[in-house]
């Protein structure tokens, strides 16, 4: 049975732990935005994942848009830890827009595992089930971490550990007062 967790750091964890951190990006990005209209504070969600454990890698995976200056948040999830990944999201010709991660995370993750204990997805997309289970026949330990709201409740189940991100780990924009008021 799945234990699920939000107050405190596990149990389960001790500092011999190697640990391999995999955010998809664009699902942090809009599960924040939609159900919180806030941020995710990627410093302190990675600070939380780590706890005392050894990080051997933490990657993030991001879709830029063409014309979009993401540059301070990606120079912002390096000096936090992150090795970034990236790409530019893809326009069809019938207007459809392709830029997605998983398969470079299920790649990364897979070609990882035999050098971690833990690996931490941080994403709440069902399509990683078959990842998780494929990583957990093969010795590791899969913390999941997501939005409750967002999160595929077969990944729920399917993870060693799932933990729902708190609103701790959110950046909330102050809303302009209207200056009439």
């Amino acid at each position: 049975m799945n234990k699920h967790t939000s107050q405190t750091i596990p149990r389960t964890r001790h500092p011999d732990q190697r640990v391999g951190v995999f955010a998809d990006v664009q699902n942090l990005f809009y599960s924040a935005r939609n159900i919180y209209d806030a941020k995710t504070h990627f410093g302190k969600l990675l600070k939380f994942i780590v706890a005392e454990r050894k990080l051997v890698r933490a990657v993030a995976y991001i879709v830029q848009k063409e014309g979009v200056d993401q540059s301070n948040f990606v120079e912002a999830l390096e000096r936090f830890g992150y090795e970034v990944k990236s790409k530019v999201l893809k326009i069809r010709a019938d207007g459809t827009a392709k830029g997605d991660w998983d398969m470079g995370i299920a790649i990364d993750s897979v070609a990882m595992a035999d050098k971690l204990d833990t690996v931490v997805l941080v994403s709440g997309d069902g399509d990683f089930v078959p990842l998780v289970e494929m990583l957990k026949a093969r010795g590791c330990r899969v913390e999941v971490l997501a939005f409750e709201r967002s999160t595929a409740a077969e990944l729920k189940e399917a993870a060693t550990l799932y933990i729902p991100i708190e609103e701790r780990f959110l950046l909330k924009e102050e809303r302009r007062r209207d200056s009439r008021k």
